[in-house]
């Protein structure tokens, strides 16, 4: 897979996530349900992070758009995009984010 059509993406409750600047260069993107709020930046086009449509009281931050000295640790949990709806009822991961 091109690195440039995938997510890597850990997920934080939204009381644990602060944007300490940039908010003013950032736009809103939404698609099909409307759910998920993607962030991009104006300037360079990536998405730092997004309200996503699984888990709605969390913030999705994308791996490479953060300081790795930051993080404590990092566990890894494929999931399956493309079939979406199945994927999302196995998983119960909703529950991640609380």
């Amino acid at each position: 897979m091109k690195p440039w059509v995938q997510n890597h993406h850990f997920i934080v409750p939204k009381r644990d996530f602060e944007l300490v600047q940039g908010e003013d260069n950032l736009t809103t993107y939404t698609f099909n349900t409307g759910a998920a709020k993607h962030q991009f930046c104006r300037t360079c086009g990536v998405q730092a992070f997004y309200q996503p449509r699984s888990n709605p009281d969390g913030v999705a931050v994308t791996v490479y758009c953060i300081k790795m000295d930051t993080v404590k640790s990092v566990n890894y949990i494929t999931y399956d995009g493309k079939n979406w709806e199945s994927a999302f009822e196995a998983a119960n991961i909703s529950e991640r984010s609380k």
